[in-house]
């Protein structure tokens, strides 16, 4: 006998490992099909919680992920009592619900009771099928696989993801936002009746297509929950008084960088908490609205940081989507900056120990190899400093400190401080000179980047659009840019530039002035303005979203003006100037050529140049160099200046070799060897 039970024993423990091994694998094989959770959207929250946007699903759903911390727990906790009382009891199928539900409906020959446990409602919710006792028993089979992989809060929020709430509206927040106006962290008696009685009818009960029904479904759950002693009779009257809801069309604030936190969000992620500020976004997004009108297609875009964590307080990607390119993110587009990246070349250069703030620079006619720049309106104002060459942004100094600086250097500083530059043909060609005045792509984002990190003292840091990013910036030590002492000196010099056209001087508003710089693109296609006020940094473009011209739009006429527009928005005071130091440089640095002498431009060493004559009747040449008090020499012979204009004419006698030289002020000289080739 003992044998025989032993053997028995072995059979059934056998056969029961056998049940639970094809168990496994069937549920390896078939596992629950969660595709239906993951085509959810998070809530992107502004820095107090406030709703920004989220993002509909397949067929224009508004299916938001639930966020039980952002959910009232008087709320889950009457729904579990009245939808499924032994939630946290049973695995997934409530055996004993499901007998008793048996049981009634074999007495009375109909069914009086369900047994669907909320974690069957969630697999119903996953898959929707038609409800027979197959489905059912496939229903519970899900159950038990859903309880296995996740635990009770996750699948109640699962629960509260896909729960149908009627029209297009799926998932608690949807349709709290949608009905109510707020997150369903705090629910009155009435709409937690309302929510919950809902998902059991959810097209029969909208209450904003028939109120009627949605009113008797929410009086019959508060008789309910009166019952079943969850909330007392004189609560559940009053709440059965409540008014009925209408239907809200949800935010949609930040469109286009709330979009992308939305897609960016890890799986499962319930709310994106950034650092944006609500109320400023929209009243920037006014301004922005507003300075769209310079022209047709004109858009405008802003961002406004912290300087201390980075963290972004505003970010308008366009001034509407209603007008051309509105869809476009334009604080993410590659545009040119114009002259915004000047400030860095002075500052890098500083850091090199090349100039100081009141080095004198030459800005006079001058040629770079291949490339003659020339100042914006085209006139030449001599030997100025550099304090003034940024200040008025003086294009000939700002390249010569660039090539003294070197090109790829400055594009790989920049780069190393983590902005990203485009520039056209950059698989072939080397970085060149006209990074100084706009030929490379950046976006405005990456400008609000570099012009932080000279409000922190040259360290730079990524901007923080969430509120982990910012938190993680307090304490990263960042990238240094320049030179704490760089940064602080090009920070006073921008300072200086005079306000936007009908603005008050500083001096008269007793107000400290913006560090600021503009930027315009060539064909006026781009207007950019960057500025440090206080503790923030702002960066604001207006253009046209595809690239074309606005004819004698500068920056100062369309960007600067909205730039100071938004820094009255932030309401923070602009930062103090430091106190202004002697303006005289160091001796080795009073000029930026110190010791090379004039720089020929014309003719340039070894050029082969051709006369239309000869002699003293003919028209000659201009000849040309940087510096003051030149004299010109040929083959040794002084060459006369024209009485008119004041330029050195030289008229060669015949074809052949000479040589030119030319001598400053201070005796120093240069020259070159040119050939004249006849007509």
């Amino acid at each position: 006998m003992a044998a025989g039970a032993t053997a028995r024993l072995v059979v059934a423990l056998v056969a029961l490992l056998t049940f639970e091994i094809a168990l496994v694998g069937l549920d390896a094989a078939f596992p629950p099909d969660l595709a239906r959770a993951e085509r959810s959207s998070p809530v992107v929250l502004d820095r107090n919680g406030a709703w920004l946007r989220a993002l509909p699903v397949e067929q224009g759903r508004w299916r938001i992920r639930a966020d039980l911390s952002r959910t009232d727990p008087v709320f889950v906790r009457r729904l579990v009592a009245l939808e499924d009382g032994r939630f946290y009891l049973h695995p997934g199928v409530d055996l004993a619900s499901a007998v008793r539900a048996t049981a009634s409906a074999a007495l009375r020959g109909q069914i009086t009771s369900g047994a669907s446990t909320l974690t069957m409602q969630t697999a119903r919710l996953l898959t929707p099928h038609r409800r027979t006792l197959a489905a059912k028993l496939v229903e519970m089979a899900r159950a038990l696989q859903l309880q296995a992989r996740l635990s009770k809060p996750e699948v109640l929020a699962l629960y509260l993801t896909l729960a149908p709430y009627g029209g297009n509206l799926e998932g608690v927040r949807a349709a709290s936002l949608a009905y109510f106006g707020h997150e369903p962290a705090s629910l009155t008696n009435g709409e937690q009746a309302l929510l919950i009685a809902l998902p059991q009818s959810p097209e029969a009960r909208r209450p904003d297509r028939h109120a009627g029904r949605a009113k008797s479904a929410r009086s019959w759950v508060l008789g309910r929950m009166a019952r079943a002693a969850l909330i007392d009779a004189e609560s559940a009257a009053e709440a059965d008084h409540e008014p009925l809801p209408v239907r809200r069309p949800f935010p949609s604030l930040a469109w286009h960088a709330a979009g992308a936190l939305a897609r960016a969000a890890p799986a499962r992620t319930a709310s994106v908490e950034t650092n944006i500020d609500a109320d400023l976004q929209r009243r920037l997004e006014r301004l922005a609205s507003a300075a769209a009108r310079q022209g047709p297609g004109t858009q405008a875009a802003i961002v406004v940081a912290e300087i201390r964590s980075r963290a972004v307080r505003a970010s308008v990607g366009s001034a509407g989507l209603d007008a051309a390119g509105g869809w476009l993110d334009m604080t993410r587009a590659l545009r040119s900056p114009g002259s915004a990246l000047k400030p860095f070349i002075y500052g890098l250069a500083m850091d090199d120990g090349l100039l100081a703030a009141d080095t004198a620079l030459d800005d006079s006619p001058r040629r770079f190899v291949d490339y003659q720049p020339e100042n914006f309106d085209r006139l030449f104002h001599g030997r100025v400093t550099m304090r003034e060459a940024l200040v008025h942004s003086l294009n000939v100094p700002a390249v010569e400190t660039l090539d003294r600086l070197g090109a790829q250097a400055f594009e790989a500083r920049l780069t190393g401080a983590g902005a990203r530059l485009v520039r056209p043909n950059a698989r072939f060609k080397e970085a060149g000179l006209a990074l100084a005045l706009g030929g490379v792509g950046i976006s405005l984002r990456d400008l609000a980047m570099l012009y932080a990190a000279l409000g922190d003292d040259g360290l730079a840091k990524p901007l923080a659009w969430t509120q982990a990013e910012a938190a993680r910036n307090l304490t990263a030590p960042g990238r240094r840019l320049m030179a704490p002492t760089s940064a602080r000196a090009i920070l006073d010099i921008l300072r200086e530039g005079p306000p936007p056209a009908g603005r008050a001087p500083p001096a008269l508003t007793r107000k400290a002035p913006i560090a600021f710089k503009t930027g315009t693109s060539y064909g006026f296609r781009d207007a950019v303005a960057v500025g440090v006020a206080g503790g923030y940094v702002i960066a604001v473009w207006t253009g046209r979203a595809d690239g074309g011209a606005r004819p004698d739009l500068t920056a100062r006429d369309a960007a600067l003006p909205l730039l100071f527009d938004v820094a009255d928005q932030i309401g923070a005071a602009a930062s103090a100037p430091r106190p202004i130091a002697p303006r005289a440089a160091p001796g080795g640095l009073r000029r930026l050529d110190q010791g090379s002498g004039p720089r020929l431009i014309f003719p340039p060493n070894g050029a082969t140049i051709q006369a239309d004559g000869f002699g003293p009747a003919s028209r000659g040449f201009a000849l040309a160099a940087g510096g003051s008090g030149l004299s010109w020499y040929v083959d040794g012979a002084p060459v006369p200046q024209d009485p008119v204009s004041g330029q050195a004419i030289w008229r060669p006698a015949a074809p052949g070799f000479y040589r030119i030289s030319v001598i400053d002020a201070d005796g120093r000289g240069a020259e070159a060897r040119v050939r004249v080739k006849g007509g």
